[in-house]
């Protein structure tokens, strides 16, 4: 069978290999009090610069971080074509990526001025602004969640009429009362993508006047470092998610002495943090 050759670019910029592990294990506790070795997805903030301009700030896997920088340019339509590229350097030592351009102009103002961030889950522009703030965090350290109040949560939002079980194609976030043996879910928010409905929620409980330190938040989406710095910024200690982690979310939130439960549905769940504050 004939297979037509590639032809690859004549001005293929330089690029380093720079890939980093895809997977670290942790130990989780499940519903039956035992530890589970689980391996959750790397997390990584990658700053993009390009002629030493800093551009954004993209949160990966850190598979393939050249092509991502590379993707993204030309998805945003920063760069014109691939000849203009001269190199992509990786040094994961300093989390960043460089670009270098053939002119050495970098980009102009004008592409940059107007650039509208998308609701994809993985993009994390604001990753900087909120990592300088972790320290000023202060979650309540005499908060307690019962694996009976957790059930009922999760019971909870079983029940909930959503948009997701008639339409499919949305994330939920969920702001419950912590009371046991119960859940109160208070407010239900969709949206295309989770960061949206996370922030919907933290509008309407600053309208409200709604203290976080006696709530829970559930979110059917993964637990990444910017989902975890969102909940505390709340002044929420108790993060619940259908879903799994991230490296870094996990880091972040046993600094912060979050609780986190992932993979929870029906009676099986995956605390991932926060044990001292649970209680069976």
């Amino acid at each position: 069978m004939f297979r037509p050759c590639r032809i690859l670019p004549m001005n293929r910029p330089q690029l380093t290999q720079a890939s980093r592990p895809l997977t670290f294990e942790i130990d989780a506790i499940n519903e039956r009090g035992e530890i589970v070795p689980t391996s959750i997805a790397g997390e990584h903030p990658l700053t993009l610069y390009v002629d030493k301009r800093e551009i954004v700030t993209l949160m990966t896997l850190g598979a393939a971080p050249e092509a991502l920088a590379l993707g993204y340019l030309r998805n945003q339509r920063l760069i014109g074509g691939l000849d203009e590229i001269a190199a992509i350097q990786v040094d994961w030592e300093v989390d960043a990526v460089s670009v270098t351009t053939r002119h050495g102009n970098g980009i102009a103002e004008a592409r940059t001025e107007k650039r509208t961030v998308t609701t994809g889950c993985g993009q994390g522009t604001v990753f900087g602004d909120l990592m300088a703030e972790i320290d000023d965090i202060h979650l309540p350290p005499e908060a307690k969640l019962s694996e009976a109040t957790l059930y009922g949560l999760l019971d909870s939002v079983r029940h909930h009429e959503s948009i997701y079980k008639q339409a499919g194609a949305v994330h939920g976030c969920a702001l419950a009362m912590n009371v046991n043996p119960g859940s109160e879910i208070l407010m239900f928010v969709e949206d295309v993508g989770r960061h949206n409905a996370v922030d919907a929620i933290a509008g309407k409980m600053w309208l409200d006047g709604h203290d976080g330190s006696d709530k829970i938040f559930y979110t059917t989406g993964r637990l990444t470092s910017e989902m975890v710095i969102k909940t505390a910024q709340m002044g929420i200690p108790f993060l619940v998610s259908r879903s799994g982690l991230t490296q870094m979310g996990w880091e972040i939130a046993r600094k912060l002495g979050m609780t986190m439960i992932g993979r929870a549905q029906g009676k099986h769940y995956l605390l991932f943090t926060g044990e001292e504050h649970f209680s069976r």
